[in-house]
């Protein structure tokens, strides 16, 4: 897989925008950003998954996927080394963190 295999594959989904987000491409749905590629340049991605769904990617492709360090990694943002993730795979961990961005309400801010 490529940046612009995984670009294609993320705009995909319906009413996926991309933006920008500390100097690299996200993809959002509803304003929620659900995959981003921070270090393109490095092959690698990110796809923000439920926590549960995060650990059965990590088991399943251990090479491929692993939590972001910190914080970020322990609420499911996880890397995708993309010079070895299957596209079926990938497809599946995009569509996951689509689906739960997608159901994210988004919240007014209190004045």
């Amino acid at each position: 897989m490529t940046t612009d295999d995984f670009r294609r594959m993320a705009l995909s989904f319906p009413d996926t925008a991309e933006s920008a987000h500390m100097n690299h491409p996200d993809f959002r749905v509803n304003g929620k950003i659900f995959a981003t590629l921070p270090n393109p340049d490095n092959g690698l991605a990110m796809v923000s998954l439920p926590p549960d769904q995060q650990e059965a990617f990590v088991q399943l492709q251990p090479s491929a996927f692993a939590p972001v360090k910190g914080g970020w990694g322990r609420q499911g943002c996880t890397n995708v080394r993309l010079r070895v993730v299957k596209e079926e795979t990938l497809n599946g961990a995009l569509t996951i963190a689509w689906q739960s961005a997608s159901q994210k309400k988004v919240t007014k801010k209190r004045r």
